[in-house]
């Protein structure tokens, strides 16, 4: 984990990094912009899959659906990210939703557009295979936490990935400074609220984590990395 020079914020890294300032200025002089509000979706799973998109403010969350009525939040997309599912199938259909957490503006890119500029800079087309890659990683990660370590393992690694994301050093402990229910938590991991509960008491009484203020405060970051066998992924996969 790494900390910034002076405001005790661990930086979160957004997966636009992946590309070079000229580069993303391309995409970005590609894009339309379109406002969106807070519980709008940007799309539905089973939409067209034809658009790439661009947080430039707000923040975005995606999720899937399942068929007893549940939904598993996967990502929460803040400003500088990109997301969006492109592949080479023809007609392809969205597998997730995406939803506004708040008020936001989104930049997006058509599909054909996007081809034209992959086509004409090599530069650009290697650094988004390498973007494509991250987020593949990403998902990776997740559902190796969730299905090797169960869901105490699950927990852990969320609780170390918003550390990532929205971490605040106090001294030897981490504030997660974005407000996280229980409930999401156990979307996030695919659990119940009631499992959540119980897993977060036992990390209280080892003294583990705490709550101040509706703010989780990870008091012992090693005591997570050890439940879920913490690889030590770079800080740009190891996020919400």
């Amino acid at each position: 984990m790494t900390d910034t020079k002076s405001s005790g914020m661990i930086r979160h890294q957004a997966n636009s990094e992946c590309f070079s300032a000229q580069n993303l200025d391309r995409l970005k002089a590609t894009m339309y912009e379109m406002n969106v509000k807070a519980g709008d979706h940007l799309f539905w799973e089973g939409d067209p899959a034809d658009k790439l998109y661009y947080v430039k403010s707000g923040s975005v969350r995606i999720t899937k659906d399942s068929g007893d009525g549940k939904h598993f939040i996967l990502y929460t997309h803040g400003e500088g990210d990109l997301f969006g599912q492109l592949d080479p199938f023809q007609a392809s259909l969205h597998s997730f939703n995406a939803e506004a957490l708040e008020d936001s503006v989104i930049g997006f890119i058509q599909q054909k557009d996007l081809d034209t500029l992959l086509w004409q800079h090599g530069d650009l087309a290697v650094e988004f295979m390498k973007w494509m890659g991250l987020i593949h990683r990403m998902t990776q990660t997740k559902f190796r936490d969730l299905m090797m370590f169960g869901k105490p393992g699950a927990l852990c690694s969320t609780l170390i990935r918003l550390c990532n994301s929205y971490g605040e050093k106090q001294g030897d402990a981490i504030r997660i400074t974005r407000k996280v229910t229980n409930t999401e938590l156990a979307e996030m991991i695919g659990s119940t609220r009631e499992s959540v509960n119980r897993m977060l008491s036992d990390l209280k009484k080892a003294d583990v984590v705490t709550l101040e203020g509706g703010y989780t405060i990870v008091k012992d970051l090693s005591y997570l990395r050890d439940i879920c066998q913490c690889e030590n992924c770079p800080l740009d996969m190891c996020r919400i």
